[in-house]
Order: C-alpha cells, then sequence, then structure tokens
C-alpha cells in the first residue's frame, strides 16, 4: 500500500505488490469489504484523495524529519512510527472499531522472516531519503519492479509481455540518466536506496510464499490488512531496538537537542500517524474503486509528490535531471498499464 517503503505503519511495501501481482491486490480488496465507511457523496474521490494526501505527506513529512531537522537517528525514527502504529491499532482493535488476528507464537515464527525483511526494507528507505530528494527515490525505486519482475520470472516461472520489459528497459535508462545527471548525488544515499530496492522485491517475493502459510496459522484463517499491520510493527519493535544499539544511535540521541522540542515530537507523531493512515485509506479506496484504479492512482500520484518534493526542498535540478525523473515517472505510468492489461487478459 501507498509507499510502505518510506513509512512505518504499512505492511506492504508499496504499489510495487499492487502491481506485481494481481492475486494480493485481489485479496486485499476482498478484505476491504468486510469495513463498511459510512456513506458520503462521491467516497471515489474522497478516499482517492485522502489515499494521495496521505502518502505524499508521509514521504515529504520523513524528508523534513531527516533532512530539515537534520535528524540522524534513522532507525530510532523507524521504531517511533512503529510504536504509534501499534498503539493505535492495538486500542482501535480494544474498542472494537476493527478486527485483529491474535498474536500467537506459531503466526510469529511464520511471520518473523518476513519481519526482517520488512524492517530492512524500511530502514534502508529512510537512510537513502536522508541522503537523496524525494523525486531521486522515487525514480530510483522503480527498478524495484525490474528486480521483482525478474524474480517472477525465475522463481515462479511467470510470463511478461514485451511491453512490460520495455517499460522496465526504460525505468533502468531513466534511474541511470537521473543519477548521472544528480546535481544533488549522495553515493551513499545512492547505495542505500539500491539495497533497499532489493530488500523491497525480496519483501514482495517472500510475501507471496508466506501469506498463506500465515493464513492456515490463524484461528479465523484469514490474516486482514490491520491484523499484518501490528504483527509487522509489533515484530519490529524489538528488532528495532536492538539495531538503535548497534548502530549507536543512543549516544547521538542523548546529546541531540531535538528531542527536546516539543514541535519535532510532534512532527515525529505526525509521520507515525500518517503512516498509519495510509493503511486506512489504502483499504478505503481499495473498496470503493478497485485493484486497477488503485495501481494507476498510486503510479500517477508519484508525479505530483516528484515535484513537490523538489519545490518544498529547494532541491538543485538541471533540465538534463528534470527530463531524467519526468521519463522515470512516465515509464511507471506505462508499466502500471501494462501490468493492468496482463491482468485482464489473465
Amino acid at each position: 500500500m501507498g509507499s510502505r517503503s518510506f513509512s512505518g505503519a504499512k505492511s506492504f511495501p508499496g504499489e510495487d505488490i499492487d502491481l506485481e501481482d494481481g492475486k494480493v491486490a485481489k485479496d486485499r480488496e476482498k478484505i476491504s469489504r468486510c469495513y463498511r465507511p459510512v456513506k458520503i457523496h462521491n467516497q471515489a474521490l474522497l478516499s482517492g484523495l485522502a489515499y494521495c494526501i496521505s502518502s505524499c505527506s508521509m514521504i515529504l513529512v520523513n524528508k523534513f524529519v531527516l533532512s530539515g531537522y537534520d535528524f540522524n537517528a534513522g532507525i530510532s525514527l523507524m521504531l517511533y512510527q512503529n510504536l504509534v502504529s501499534v498503539i493505535i491499532v492495538s486500542a482501535l482493535s480494544l474498542f472494537g472499531v476493527i478486527s485483529t488476528e491474535p498474536l500467537t507464537w506459531k503466526l510469529i515464527k511464520v511471520w518473523l522472516p518476513v519481519n526482517v525483511i520488512f524492517v530492512g526494507m524500511l530502514i534502508t528507505s529512510i537512510f537513502s531519503l536522508k541522503n537523496i530528494n524525494v523525486a531521486m527515490v522515487t525514480v530510483l525505486k522503480n527498478v524495484t519492479n525490474v528486480i521483482t519482475a525478474l524474480g517472477e520470472t525465475y522463481l515462479f516461472q511467470k510470463h511478461h509481455g514485451n511491453t512490460v520489459w520495455a517499460a522496465l528497459f526504460l525505468m533502468i535508462i531513466s534511474a541511470i540518466s537521473g543519477g548521472i545527471t544528480d546535481l544533488s548525488f549522495h553515493a551513499v544515499g545512492y547505495t542505500w536506496q539500491i539495497v533497499n530496492c532489493f530488500l523491497t522485491a525480496s519483501y514482495s517475493l517472500t510475501l507471496r510464499r508466506v501469506m498463506d502459510t500465515a493464513k492456515q496459522v490463524t484461528k479465523s484463517g484469514n490474516l486482514n490488512e490491520f491484523s499484518m499491520v501490528l504483527l509487522n510493527n509489533s515484530l519490529s519493535l524489538p528488532l528495532g531496538i536492538l539495531l538503535v544499539f548497534a548502530f549507536d544511535e543512543v549516544d547521538y540521541l542523548s546529546k541531540t537537542p531535538l528531542l527536546r522540542m516539543p514541535m519535532f515530537w510532534l512532527v515525529m507523531t505526525l509521520s507515525g500517524f500518517l503512516g498509519l493512515a495510509i493503511s486506512f485509506t489504502t483499504m478505503w479506496f481499495l473498496h470503493q474503486t478497485g485493484a486497477t484504479t488503485y495501481s494507476l492512482v498510486g503510479s500517477l500520484n508519484k508525479i505530483p509528490l516528484s515535484f513537490a518534493g523538489i519545490i518544498l526542498f529547494k532541491v538543485p535540478i538541471t533540465l538534463e535531471n528534470f527530463f531524467s525523473i519526468l521519463f522515470g515517472l512516465l515509464a511507471g505510468v506505462i508499466f502500471t498499464k501494462a501490468k493492468m492489461r496482463e491482468r485482464s487478459q489473465s
């Protein structure tokens, strides 16, 4: 959903799973029918706007925390966001607003390998966003689609049409040309982003294998979106605490004056709420429209997000870099439409 590679609340890494796998998208669409929202006029438009605003805001707020405040404890940021999500989802479940599966030891054992990849995906996303501008992160994340498509071909013997491969080739070209023309090129940031692409693709491919097994060990025989949010974020907390010590963020946290600023805590908490908001708005949007519309809107949503990132953070940009970014974003739209055509034919 959304683009959880940037946030800390979602259980899915982003549009990638929906674009790569119609089955997962359909499962989520079926789950969303269990939660009937209050009738509001033109809910499809409202839910789409809510999804777009929450997903864009999540990325921009994260970028603001990391670059605007120059916060150098990315793992702690992820940990706090996930803690906010766990508290909110647990409270909603306790009051009967949503239903979640109990976290049994059997379920935890099945889900733990996926969760390790999930945590790595979030951390590398934060590390890359710290050093790379939003537009280039968006373009570089297209490489995830390439890795996932190759994984599908070799692991699941899934056939992709020529249009899909052509779009993937365009994504690679745009990523390379974007990096070459990036005036704010940061080698460490680009390295983290490439690692993130592999982890995100691994999460997508591994999730498909684990989902069916996980459903078998739940009491209801199902695993809805809220249960996955709670499961992923709860399991990420102990691992996150270990990584905070491993990366020596404790020393930084004890010295930084940011933790004594109420406004900083407000922004951090907002990022946690926005991450969870993506989960809710995604389910609402899927219920009102469908996986196909959701995928297309998610792809188109990257265009205003990229330009907002350039304007808000005053990113130095050349004409060549601008067209590389635009080229990559359009390649993403072409890829989405090609995947939708494949899905309809199958």
